[in-house]
């Protein structure tokens, strides 16, 4: 074992170098990414739980003053990337379903 690698064997899959332990995030990304639309009901279902902003991104004011502002804290989250992917597959099959998609927007 040279000097670069840890105390961690490694795995050749699909031309990455892996840990052999789990990793739950890896699993959640590549279960979100796989997930397709064949109804207009549960495409809807996804566009109405994952909002289009962070709702965490807020402005405190007190009488009329802005005093601060919490930034948008969703790219904290491990899995943003994948669910925004997600609403727009959702929205895209809406789309080509012919809904109407304005009430997402």
């Amino acid at each position: 074992m040279n000097s670069s690698q840890s105390n961690h064997e490694h795995l050749h899959y699909g031309g990455l170098f892996r840990n052999r332990r789990f990793d739950f995030f890896q699993s959640l990304r590549f279960w979100l990414n796989a997930i397709t639309f064949d109804n207009p009901e549960a495409a809807h279902l996804v566009c109405r739980l994952i909002p289009a902003q962070c709702p965490f991104a807020r402005d405190v004011s007190f009488l009329g003053r802005i005093l601060f502002s919490i930034p948008p804290l969703c790219k904290l989250n491990p899995l943003y990337d994948e669910l925004v992917a997600l609403r727009f597959r959702a929205l895209t099959f809406l789309v080509e379903a012919g809904e109407d998609v304005s009430p997402y927007c």
